[in-house]
C-alpha cells in the first residue's frame, strides 16, 4: 500500500503538512508487522533456549546410601538412590555372586524420579551389588555401580508353611506359616505377608498359639469357609524381617493351593452319630462312640491336620490317668491335643457305636466306617462337633481358627 502512494498537487505548507500526516501515518501503518517481527523473534528465541546445549548441561551424579566404603549395614535397614541433574532411569540391588540364594532388593522411584527407596528386608550376611543409571537434560547418561554387605544374624528364627505346594485341600484350611521362637514384632512380619486368589476372597490375617507345644502361628483364614475350586497363593518376603530381639528370618516362603471338595462332617455326640457331607450331599451317617463323661471330646470346629493308617496312641502322651497303649487304625488327626476320628475296632461287638460315648475324648468308629472315613478325609476338611459338655477348641489347638467369629478374628490381626 506504501508503494502506491500518489499524494495529490500542494503548496508549500499543504506539502509540510501533509508530509507530517503522511509520517504519522507511514508509523501506524509499520507499527503492526514491526509488532509481529517482534514477537516471531521472541517465540525464535524461546524455542531455542528450550533446548539445552550438551556443552552447557550439567552431568547427572548418582549417590548411594549405604556407600561402598559404609560398614555392614541391618538387613532391614533401606537403601537409597539419588540423582542430581538428571532423573534415575534404572535401579537395580541384587546379591553378589552367581547361584546366591539371597533375594534381591525391590523399591520404587519418587513421583520426580530423583530419588529410589527399598521396600524390603534383605538377606543376612549378604554383599549385594547397585547398578544405577540416571540421564541429565541432555540425554546423557550416567552409571554408578557400588557394594554394600548386610550384617549377619547372630539370632535367626525359622518357618514353616501350611499347606504345602500344589496341594489340594478341604474348605477349612487356613494358610498357616509357623515359627520356630515366639515373634514380638508381629507387625513386620505381617507387612511382608500377601495373600491373593482367584476367585477374589475376603480374609484376614490372625495371630494364635498352640496351647500344647507353644508354637506361635500366624494363620490366613477367609470370612466364611472357602468355594470348591478356589486358587490361593502365599507369598512372603520373610529374608531380612527381624521378628525381636534381632531375631531374623534368613528366606522368603510362597506356596500356591487349590480349594478341593467341600466335606463337612457333622458329630453329635448326644445322638452318637456322625453325618459326612460332600458338595453339600449327604454321603453317610457313621454310629459312633465319643469321650465318656470323665473325658470328654472337644466341642466346636475341628480341621482335619493330617491322617495315618495306623497310629500309636498312648494315655502318657495326652496325660490321661487310665492307662493305654493301642495301634489304632484308620487316624484321622484333628487336634494337636490329641483328638482323632479313628476305627476302634476293640469295641465292636460290645454296644457303644451309635448308643454310649466310651472312648478317652476321640470319635470312635467300626473298622469298617473308620476306613470309608479315612479314605475320603483331606487335609483341611472340616470336623464340626456339638453337644459336649467339654469347652469349644481354642484356636491354637490344630486350626480351630473356626471357632471366634469373623470380626474376632481379624482383631487377632497385629495391623488392626
Amino acid at each position: 500500500m506504501l508503494t502506491r502512494f500518489s499524494p495529490p498537487t500542494t503548496t508549500a505548507h499543504d506539502s509540510r503538512k501533509r508530509s507530517s500526516v503522511l509520517s504519522v501515518r507511514s508509523l501506524r501503518t509499520l507499527t503492526v508487522p514491526a509488532i509481529a517481527v517482534a514477537l516471531l523473534a521472541g517465540c525464535q528465541s524461546a524455542s531455542k533456549s528450550a533446548s539445552v546445549d550438551p556443552a552447557d548441561a550439567k552431568p547427572a551424579r548418582i549417590s548411594v546410601t549405604p556407600g561402598s566404603d559404609s560398614a555392614a549395614i541391618a538387613p532391614d535397614a533401606p537403601v537409597k538412590v539419588t540423582a542430581s541433574h538428571g532423573t534415575l532411569t534404572k535401579v537395580r540391588i541384587a546379591p553378589d555372586g552367581a547361584g546366591s540364594q539371597a533375594v534381591t532388593v525391590t523399591g520404587a522411584l519418587s513421583h520426580s524420579k530423583t530419588s529410589w527407596r527399598s521396600n524390603r528386608t534383605m538377606t543376612p550376611g549378604t554383599t549385594y551389588t547397585v547398578e544405577a543409571t540416571a540421564t541429565n537434560a541432555a540425554g546423557k547418561t550416567a552409571v554408578q555401580h557400588s557394594t554394600f554387605r548386610t550384617r549377619s544374624a547372630q539370632q535367626v528364627n525359622g518357618v514353616t508353611v501350611t499347606p504345602s505346594k500344589s496341594a489340594t485341600v478341604g474348605v477349612g484350611q487356613p494358610v498357616s506359616l509357623a515359627f520356630d521362637h515366639p515373634v514380638t514384632d508381629k507387625a513386620a512380619v505381617e507387612r511382608s505377608l500377601s495373600i491373593s486368589t482367584s476367585p477374589k476372597v475376603e480374609g484376614s490375617w490372625g495371630w494364635v498359639k498352640d496351647p500344647l507345644t507353644g508354637i506361635e502361628r500366624v494363620d490366613w483364614r477367609p470370612k466364611t469357609y472357602w468355594h470348591k475350586g478356589t486358587k490361593v497363593t502365599l507369598r512372603a518376603r520373610l529374608s531380612g524381617v527381624n521378628t525381636g530381639d534381632s531375631r531374623y528370618l534368613r528366606r522368603d516362603v510362597s506356596t500356591t493351593f487349590t480349594i478341593g471338595t467341600p466335606r463337612i462332617s457333622k458329630v453329635d455326640i448326644k445322638n452318637h452319630t456322625m453325618t459326612v457331607y460332600e458338595d453339600g450331599q449327604k454321603q453317610k451317617t457313621i454310629p459312633i462312640s465319643a469321650g465318656q463323661p470323665s473325658y470328654p471330646t472337644w466341642n466346636g470346629t475341628m480341621v482335619v491336620l493330617d491322617k495315618a493308617p495306623m497310629v500309636n496312641m498312648t494315655s502318657e502322651s495326652v496325660g490321661i490317668a487310665d492307662p493305654y497303649n493301642k495301634d489304632v487304625p484308620w487316624a484321622v488327626h484333628l487336634t494337636t491335643s490329641g483328638t482323632y476320628a479313628h476305627a476302634a475296632p476293640w469295641n465292636e461287638g460290645l454296644g457303644y457305636f451309635g448308643q454310649t460315648n466310651q472312648s478317652h475324648g476321640c470319635v470312635g468308629m467300626s473298622l469298617a466306617d473308620g476306613k470309608w472315613f479315612y479314605n475320603r478325609a483331606t487335609r483341611g476338611d472340616i470336623v464340626e462337633i456339638s453337644g459336649s459338655t467339654r469347652a469349644t477348641v481354642s484356636t491354637g489347638n490344630g486350626f480351630g481358627d473356626w471357632n471366634v467369629s469373623y470380626p474376632s478374628w481379624q482383631k487377632l490381626s497385629a495391623l488392626r
